[in-house]
């Protein structure tokens, strides 16, 4: 007897691995292997989960009224223009089955975020990975890629896992060089991390154009990552296709109130950004001290380099020793890195003690 197949191309997709969260027989473990936010959940966001325990057998809005409002309202932005998902995930899948699929390509950069592989495969359409300059993706590499089946071209800005970011002029270079049939869908999922003046996370050319996509999360610092919030800023005619493919009620009713008050929690994004930006350099500095290339980051992580697979493998090893989870990237064809979160000033510190002590076992 034959067995119901897929198709022959979702055998070929290498599942997603989230960062792990415990170690077999460590009682206290400090896990900065998944870019959470480092102060955990906000109080208000907090408060709004508990308060909505009594309603959770009633359906949710399925078009998330209240909280496109309340995006609208916090980043300036058109409500009409906003559809919310289970995770920017979610929409990122919804852009490839409704843009993608058979004879229809995906570009993306080549450390870029694997998702975009994973969701563009499962549509069913080709990925073309475009080289990079210095772990950054290159303007000229991704238009150079792009053939008269692209209709998608997906760039993570801030990259992930790489930290790497393009500023606007150069994101700007890239629309303006693709085709106009072709969706450029900018993800931003660290952008209120990003200070720097030459940075802009995509809004703007959403609004100069109907080929652009936005999307953005409430799993980094706003530190909603358990609830699955994610949402995009696009074209009228993107959001209808959006709106006509997307599960009916694809937030919960707990996680809409629990962003919505997120978003109104005082100072909380500030916070996040001023620890980020005080100790993201100190986490640097500190691996450097110990002899660890690090690649410049913009996001709420870094990515040390060990020069050798053999040499990460035996830093994450000796990491876990001490409790400390950090992420193996060797799925995104970094074999001889490790992406570790900006945590607390403890864990930062810790982190650099552990490094250090390692560092110097290793020279020995």
């Amino acid at each position: 007897m034959t067995a119901p197949a897929p198709r022959p191309e979702i055998l070929r997709i290498s599942p997603y691995v989230g960062g792990e969260s415990t170690i077999q027989g460590v009682n206290r473990t400090i896990k900065l292997s998944s870019n959470e936010g480092a102060f955990g959940v906000p109080p208000g966001a907090q408060a709004a989960f508990t308060q909505m325990a009594g309603e959770l057998y009633r359906y949710p809005d399925g078009g998330a009224e209240d909280l496109r409002r309340a995006i609208g309202a916090r980043f300036k932005l058109d409500p009409e223009r906003i559809v919310c998902g289970s995770g920017s995930d979610d929409i990122i899948y919804q852009l490839c089955l409704a843009y993608g699929g058979s004879g229809r390509d995906v570009v993306m950069s080549a450390h870029g975020f694997s998702i975009y592989h994973i969701a563009a495969t499962y549509a069913g359409s080709a990925v073309v990975k475009a080289p990079e300059r210095g772990l950054c993706a290159d303007v000229d590499a991704l238009l150079a890629s792009v053939s008269a089946s692209t209709r998608l071209l997906f760039l993570a800005n801030p990259n992930n896992p790489t930290g790497s970011m393009l500023p606007y002029e150069e994101v700007a270079r890239l629309r303006a060089g693709l085709p106009s049939d072709v969706l450029l869908v900018l993800d931003a999922a660290y952008a209120e991390y990003v200070a720097r003046p030459d940075y802009e996370a995509g809004a703007r050319l959403v609004d100069a154009g109907d080929n652009t996509v936005m999307t953005r999360t409430f799993s980094k610092v706003f530190g909603l990552g358990g609830m699955r919030i994610g949402w995009a800023y696009a074209p009228a005619a993107v959001i209808d296709v959006l709106n006509r493919v997307r599960a009916p009620f694809n937030v919960s009713i707990a996680a809409q109130a629990a962003a919505i008050a997120a978003l109104a929690e005082p100072g909380w994004v500030e916070k996040g950004r001023d620890h980020n930006l005080e100790y993201r350099p100190i986490l640097t500095r500190g691996l450097e001290a110990a002899g660890i290339k690090v690649w410049p980051s913009e996001g709420n992580f870094v990515l040390a380099d060990f020069g050798t697979p053999a040499r990460a493998q035996a830093a994450d090893a000796f990491l876990r020793t001490r409790g400390i989870i950090v992420r193996a990237v060797g799925g995104y064809g970094l074999p001889h890195c490790l992406r570790i979160t900006v945590g607390t000033a403890e864990e930062v510190a810790l982190v650099i003690e552990t490094l250090g002590a390692f560092m110097a076992t290793s020279r020995g």
